[in-house]
Parts: C-alpha cells; sequence; structure tokens
C-alpha cells in the first residue's frame, strides 16, 4: 500500500508535487486538482511499465482517483517501477470536500 497525504498536506506543499488524476476522461466532469494531468491508471501503467515516463523518476509524484482505490494502485506500481509516489487519503472526494469545508 502506498504513502498516503491528506488533502491539507497537499494543498500546503502543492508546488511540491507533479499531480496525475488517474480517472477516466468522462469522470472529470466534477472538476480536477488544479495543475493536475489525466492520465487513466491503465494507460499510466502502461506508461511506467514501458519506460514512457522515466524522466520524472526525479520528482514527488501524487495519484488521485475518485476514492482512493485507483489512485493507490497507481501510486504502488509507480513506486515499484522506481517513483517517488503518494496518492490522496480518500482521493478527489476529500479534496472536494477539504475544500468546501475550507471555503465555508
Amino acid at each position: 500500500m502506498a504513502n498516503k497525504v491528506t488533502p491539507r498536506e497537499l494543498q500546503e506543499g502543492k508546488d511540491e508535487y507533479m499531480i496525475f488524476d488517474v480517472r477516466e476522461a468522462d469522470e472529470l466532469q466534477e472538476g480536477k486538482i488544479d495543475g493536475a494531468v489525466n492520465i487513466p491508471l491503465g494507460q499510466l501503467i502502461r506508461k511506467a511499465r514501458h519506460g514512457d515516463i522515466d524522466d520524472l523518476k526525479g520528482e514527488k509524484i501524487i495519484t488521485y482517483c475518485n476514492s482512493g482505490y485507483r489512485g493507490n494502485i497507481a501510486a504502488d506500481e509507480l513506486n515499484k517501477q522506481g517513483f517517488d509516489t503518494v496518492t490522496i487519503e480518500g482521493g478527489y472526494s476529500a479534496w472536494k470536500d477539504y475544500g468546501n469545508k475550507k471555503e465555508g
């Protein structure tokens, strides 16, 4: 299981990370984290296994999906391939809830 960051931790250190949204394109209607790059889970895993994103191995990476399950799978797989990856605890839903509480 990959290490996790809370939405608050991400907000405080967001500029330190490359952020991958691993949801499918049709799930993005809800929105996404500013600056996140959408690469669906299967595609991200293929890119990592084929060395297509090896230039990111020096970067700190965060992956997320809607609830955290696929984000965790993505982070685990990237870590196995030598990346420095964490995931957002609770996924985009938790991020969105945190933002709403913060604004409210």
